[in-house]
């Protein structure tokens, strides 16, 4: 049986909505539009009705089955309630799956964004045929989600895998709020900022790296400029992503020994970075881990590419449904 699935994908810049075909397992994207996030949750939500409308229309789906929602926390997944996301300012207590099922009636699933990519990697991706998973986000922030005994965990108030707001060292990057972080090493943001001092002392020193050749290009950092910049060898560049990999190894190894999965998928950053990353993480796993804790988890980088963003949302979309089906 296809089953087709709508996912709306809903972030601080841009929003993106979905139509998805689901066919023994396998999803495919039929079709997809996004457009920038607009100023109140309201506006946001009337565009987003208005564009899934049209993708139905110009699809010409009869029987849409499901609706999925991955978004940024702090959300209230079992009310279906977006709570007030930093990224999202003004979307306070917005009751968005109410609104969906009135208006489509059929099941609408909410979930923040690491645990939809979970889902995803878990059905589809890196993490299929598991039953413990971890999702690191590994991207502009660094969240977790995780999928234990062959089930999303979310914890009591859907504030389960915040692994970023844990603290690593007493000092370093600020990320979620709190120096020394494990999203303030391991983040797109926190790893500019680690880049941005190191750089500043350099060039003081005479001896500019070749992310930032001089002090009015400071603002320009980017984790992307740092990357590109080991890739040739930059002798400060890969001092930032040595800290990073060190620092990342001791975090995996935190999750290891307390939930022993059987894989980790870790996104966008260490899949472009893991020829220099991978020695290190391994490195540090070795001396923190538990030996065989650590002999039946495999780290990996995630599956699903560039993609993850849509089929997230799907895998939402499929929670919704089978939600459903176990009810009757």
């Amino acid at each position: 049986m296809v089953t087709i699935l709508a996912g709306l994908d809903i972030g601080g810049t841009k929003c993106a909505i979905s139509l998805g075909r689901l066919d023994d397992g396998e999803i495919e994207i039929i079709k997809k539009k996004q457009f920038p996030t607009p100023n109140t949750p309201e506006k946001a939500i009337d565009s987003m009705l208005e564009t899934l409308d049209q993708l139905l229309e110009e699809h010409q789906v009869s029987s849409l089955h499901a609706i999925g929602i991955s978004c940024g926390g702090p959300l209230n997944s079992r009310q279906g309630i977006i709570l007030s996301p930093p990224n999202l300012p003004g979307w306070d207590n917005i009751e968005i799956v109410s609104q969906l099922e009135q208006r489509y009636n059929i099941p609408v699933a909410l979930q923040n964004d690491a645990n939809a990519g979970a889902m995803a990697e878990w059905r589809w991706g890196a993490g299929i045929g598991t039953e413990n998973m971890i999702f690191l986000t590994f991207g502009t922030g660094m969240g977790a989600g995780l999928i234990l005994n062959g089930q999303l965990y979310s914890g009591t108030n859907d504030l389960a895998g915040e692994v970023g707001h844990v603290r690593l060292a007493n000092d370093g990057p600020v990320g979620f709020g709190k120096a020394g972080s494990f999203e303030g090493f391991c983040s797109g943001g926190g790893i500019a900022k680690l880049a941005t001092k190191k750089a500043i002392k350099a060039i003081e020193a005479g001896n500019p790296p070749k992310y930032c050749p001089s002090v009015e290009q400071v603002d320009e950092i980017t984790t992307k400029k740092v990357g590109e910049a080991a890739q040739t060898g930059d002798p400060l560049a890969l001092e930032v992503l040595s800290i990073v990999g060190f620092q990342l190894g001791r975090g995996l190894a935190m999750l290891i020994d307390i939930l022993n999965p059987e894989k980790i998928v870790i996104g966008s950053i260490y899949g472009r970075q893991q020829e220099i990353l991978e020695p290190l993480v391994l490195k540090e796993l070795q001396k923190e881990a538990i030996d065989l804790s650590l002999s039946v988890c495999e780290i990996t980088p995630a599956g699903l590419g560039e993609s993850i963003g849509d089929l997230a949302s799907f895998s939402v979309a499929l929670l919704a449904l089978e939600n459903e089906n176990s009810k009757t």
